[in-house]
């Protein structure tokens, strides 16, 4: 039986400074090998976790967005870990965790859509689709994630494996989950306000095209907020942690600079 909350580490265990990252929705643990691999991370201890429900990791009883930002808490806690980072589903995860005071490091949210004006029609549209007649369009949505792997800019074997993980899915395990994601970023409230009135260092990163975006007002509101750094990557880039894996480490590495 596997972990709801698989973990790979890499780095000495007595390593001064650790991180806990947070892969994206349908993505496992091993999507952050190429960040961890990274020159810029040497020296530092790396907790990458499969989060429940994802690439075939078993569902946990609660998949709430504040439900899986107290486990990540704990994750992190046990881990020791100095800095969090997510990606899509996984910085919402991390975004929660330092609003509600589970985490009070600096924190790296990579391709987070804030609201649900950021998040993409089509994949909106599959998941209320799947929870009103039935699961089959995200069956099908599953079956296409292969398929766009297959044009992601990274190495070869990563990309196999990417690509073997994303095959991993279940729908019956996704919907659930996406739901509760999408009914998290439609709350009424303004997350951008959020994290810019927080004391956590926090760094938002995005490409050009390819991974969501920000509203004008969004990006307004963070790059007057004196504590968060707003990174945009050229070009179009869907998979940030596999495809840009040397400039999400050195984000990451400015974030441990910043670690008490």
């Amino acid at each position: 039986m596997r972990d709801p909350w698989e973990v790979l580490t890499a780095g000495s265990p007595d390593a001064d400074r650790s991180v806990l990252l947070l892969p994206g929705g349908a993505c496992a643990a091993r999507s952050f090998n190429l960040v961890m691999a990274d020159p810029a991370l040497a020296g530092a201890r790396l907790v990458a976790t499969t989060m429940p429900g994802n690439a075939g990791a078993p569902p946990s009883k609660d998949v709430s967005i504040p439900a899986l930002a107290r486990q990540a808490g704990e994750l992190a806690k046990t881990h020791d870990c100095d800095v969090v980072v997510g990606f899509s589903l996984g910085a919402t995860v991390a975004l929660d965790m330092v609003r509600s005071g589970q985490f009070h490091g600096p924190v790296v949210l990579l391709g987070i859509s804030l609201t649900t004006a950021d998040e993409a029609r089509f994949f909106r549209t599959v998941v209320r689709a799947s929870q009103k007649i039935g699961k089959w369009p995200m069956a099908l949505l599953i079956q296409l994630m292969p398929l766009m792997a297959r044009s992601a800019k990274t190495d070869p074997a990563h990309k196999k494996e990417l690509i073997e993980d994303l095959k991993r899915n279940r729908a019956a395990d996704t919907v659930p989950l996406c739901g509760e994601y999408l009914d998290y970023v439609a709350a009424d409230r303004d997350p951008a306000a959020d994290l810019a009135a927080l004391n956590n260092p926090a760094w938002v990163v995005h490409a050009e095209k390819g991974d969501g975006g920000l509203t004008d007002a969004e990006r307004a509101t963070l790059e007057a907020a004196p504590n968060v750094t707003l990174v945009t990557l050229p070009g179009s880039v869907f998979f940030l942690p596999d495809e840009a894996p040397q400039q999400i480490a050195e984000v990451i590495s400015a974030a441990l600079a910043q670690a008490a």
